[in-house]
């Protein structure tokens, strides 16, 4: 049972990068799925997740409006659309799912890392100005 993160690499800012998440070993179809990054010298932060059935989308503030997160069940893959990236957002970005979320679970709860019980690996993202 593993997620695997890929997609990262080095870009000027202004330019867009998309993420990809692919779960294996078991079914991820009902699990929350969230992205997560974390800058050289800080601690990991919550980017974005979408709920269980796909039909809310949470972010934060500093990536709203330029990052998109979908999913493609049939796939078992998670994606995360970066545009507009900026030097801030440089980091290892890491995807999380959590079997255990209630279908009812709302942004406060999708964006604690504690709730994720299983992690890909991360993969780099560098952001030039």
């Amino acid at each position: 049972v593993q997620l695997q993160a890929s997609g990262g690499g080095s870009v000027q800012a202004g330019g867009s990068l998309r993420l990809t998440c692919v779960a294996s070993g078991r079914s991820f179809r009902r699990d929350l799925m969230g992205w997560f990054r974390q800058a050289p010298g800080k601690e990991r932060e919550f980017v974005a997740a979408i709920s269980r059935t796909g039909g809310s989308t949470y972010y934060s503030d500093s990536v709203k409006g330029r990052f998109t997160i979908s999913k493609d069940n049939a796939k078992y893959t998670v994606y995360l659309q970066m545009n507009s990236l900026k030097p801030d957002d440089t980091a290892v970005y890491y995807c999380a799912a959590d079997s255990n979320a209630i279908l009812s679970a709302g942004p406060d709860y999708s964006s604690r890392q504690e709730n994720y019980e299983l992690w890909g690996q991360g993969t780099q993202v560098t952001v030039s100005s």
